[in-house]
């Protein structure tokens, strides 16, 4: 655990082997275990709501391998359209440095979920409504989202000022991978687990498209 903080340190400022400029010094294993060390600290205080018996624990566990879970399975499925945008810009000699970029990505908004851990730990201990620790775990998704930009923007700038296209793939990725990601997140859920409903994997409905739901919502 000493070796990931001394090494997302290092991330987060981009300097050694994490600097922009760095792409042949840089460990290429190290951004996915960042992901996979940190975004689990903030599923599991997500899954922490409302922790009066043993069996909510469960939710804990579950939350922490979904939200880990979550990330890379979205972005492994977005990785097929992203490779041929990129072909098509005339950009696969950069695909490894781009591919780096995004995991950063990734990994600086794991890292920015887990410092907002004791903030939606102290929500849960203010409020006791459950729609209100959704509200709340969204707002540190959104806020988390941004920083993992700006992560992602600090290595693509290379990118960009190499070849303009970049700029075209990298708007690409993020329409697909939100178009995804929230499909993906739909299928994963629950996250935080309501009080009134047994806590599972997933959850016992059949499952549904999140775009159907809301259009239903919204136009039904």
């Amino acid at each position: 655990m000493r070796a990931a903080l001394s090494q997302a340190d290092a991330f987060l400022r981009a300097t050694g082997p994490f600097a922009p400029s760095e792409v042949a010094r840089r460990p290429r294993w190290w951004l996915p275990v960042i992901v996979v060390t940190f975004a689990p600290i903030y599923g599991a205080t997500m899954g922490s709501y409302h922790l009066v018996a043993v069996e909510r624990a469960w939710q804990m566990v579950f939350s922490g391998v979904k939200i880990p879970m979550l990330l890379l399975a979205t972005s492994a499925l977005c990785l097929p359209g992203f490779f041929v945008l990129n072909t098509i810009l005339g950009l696969r000699e950069d695909l490894r440095e781009a591919l780096q970029a995004i995991v950063a990505g990734q990994a600086g908004l794991s890292v920015a979920l887990a410092s907002l851990s004791p903030v939606i730990r102290f929500w849960y201990f203010s409020c006791d409504t459950y729609q209100l620790a959704v509200l709340a775990n969204a707002a540190m998704f959104a806020l988390a989202t941004i920083a993992g930009h700006l992560v992602m923007l600090r290595y693509y700038r290379v990118l960009i000022r190499r070849h303009p296209c970049h700029r075209i793939a990298l708007y690409g990725w993020l329409g697909l991978y939100a178009f995804v990601g929230v499909q993906m997140g739909w299928m994963l859920r629950p996250f935080v687990g309501a009080p009134i409903i047994r806590v599972s994997f997933f959850r016992d409905e059949p499952f549904s498209n999140a775009y159907v739901v809301v259009a239903g919502l919204l136009f039904g």
